[in-house]
């Protein structure tokens, strides 16, 4: 008789590695599953608006890169990324006040593995990283996989509390100052041009890699641009950026810009990640810039979120009650509320989303602990329409529960 192999067999005892286990699982990526239900209106993710994305130019272009490059676009490629897409991005950097060379990049999966291949170039476990708190979560997962502790600096409305940094590099020797300069995931706030100035020269007296997670700079509605941390700082600053907020996510196109000693060794981790980034999608995107249409387009969703962030800061006003605090952004995707103390964003999720309406409470944002009483608000993805229903729920939620 046949031995049913299923029987014998017992994944749940395999000796999968202890600090993979301890992972936790994305808040957001959970939140979006309840998102997705019918009549849910979700301010959860930071997805770019749908109707946005450029399709007709995109389908165009398919077919143009097919006949142009032929079986170069569905070819391995470099690692550092195809050559003319590589050139391009290096002159968008010079032009935008950041002198870049072809060697100063290379082009990954998304900014979000861009952070995965810093943390895994620089982190052994046990290191510090200065972040900002709250700070980004999927950086923190992402530094987490790597068992990385943390030194959280405190912010205001000018972003990091710069101040505290020095004497934490002093008492912890940290590998990596990691930062969202502008328009901050989660809090949308963008540092400020004094802040900005005196980070980097504390991260160059300490000769330590100040890590600038710039996947927002170009969705600026309001306000005057400060200057990029990579234009002060030159080889002191790593940037990264990314075409899923200005393009299409899904294509999964984003970038480092490095001092050269760090891109090639950054180069041999994104070799044993990957190999190399989609060519088709670099392709694409390379004629989609190349062709002018990038700017044109990036107007045409400045416009659009400038127009939800007012209406999502309108209905706050309306429909909230007193007590309640939230922040507003200059561009971005995100606001970030703060609640009356003892008033936990978490406890409220479920029946929010038993009236329809969906965030991300804020306490994983915070690497220590704490925040218990903020939530995280997205404005880019949902219609007008939406945002205006959305906040009435949530409004309804709070009036009952403060």
């Amino acid at each position: 008789m046949a031995i049913s192999v299923n029987e014998h067999v017992h994944p749940e005892k395999w000796l999968i590695a202890p600090h993979v286990i301890r992972l936790e699982t994305s808040i957001i990526r959970e939140i979006l599953k309840i998102s997705s239900q019918p009549g849910v209106i979700s301010f959860a993710g930071g997805l770019p608006a749908p109707e946005l994305f450029p399709l007709d130019d995109l389908k165009r272009i398919c077919g143009q890169v097919i006949e142009t490059y032929g079986p170069a676009a569905f070819q391995y490629s470099l690692s550092r990324g195809v050559p003319p897409f590589v050139g391009l991005l290096a002159e968008r950097a010079s032009n935008s006040g950041c002198p870049t060379e072809r060697e100063n990049v290379l082009v990954t999966a998304g900014a979000h593995q861009a952070i995965e291949l810093v943390a895994r170039a620089f982190i052994d476990p046990g290191d510090y990283v200065i972040v900002e708190n709250p700070t980004y979560v999927g950086a923190l997962q992402a530094f987490n996989y790597y068992q990385a502790r943390y030194v959280p600096i405190e912010m205001d409305r000018e972003g990091m509390l710069v101040e505290q940094v020095e004497a934490s590099i002093r008492k912890f020797s940290p590998k990596l100052i990691y930062t969202v300069s502008n328009f901050q995931n989660p809090t949308g706030i963008s540092m400020s041009e004094g802040r900005r100035q005196a980070l980097v020269e504390v991260a160059v007296k300490y000769n330590i890699p100040l890590i600038d997670d710039n996947p927002y700079r170009e969705i600026r509605f309001a306000g005057r641009p400060a200057t990029q941390l990579k234009a002060i700082g030159g080889d002191a600053v790593i940037e990264l950026h990314t075409f899923s907020k200005t393009v299409a996510p899904g294509l999964r196109i984003g970038w480092i810009n490095g001092p050269k000693p760090v891109m090639g060794q950054l180069e041999k981790v994104k070799q044993c990640t990957d190999l190399h980034t989609s060519s088709f999608s670099q392709y694409l995107i390379y004629e989609f810039v190349k062709q002018g249409l990038i700017d044109p387009h990036i107007e045409k969703i400045k416009a659009n979120y400038l127009e939800k962030r007012n209406t999502m800061l309108h209905s706050l006003e309306k429909h909230f009650p007193s007590g309640i605090s939230w922040t507003n952004p200059e561009g971005g995707l995100f606001l970030w509320l703060e609640l009356p103390k003892g008033v936990s964003a978490k406890d409220l999720l479920p029946r929010a989303i038993e009236l329809g309406v969906t965030y991300v409470y804020g306490s994983p944002f915070f690497s220590a602990g704490g925040g218990e009483n903020t939530m995280r608000l997205g404005f880019s993805n949902p219609t007008v329409a939406d945002i205006v229903e959305g906040v009435k729920r949530l409004g309804t939620l709070l009036q009952e529960r403060i």
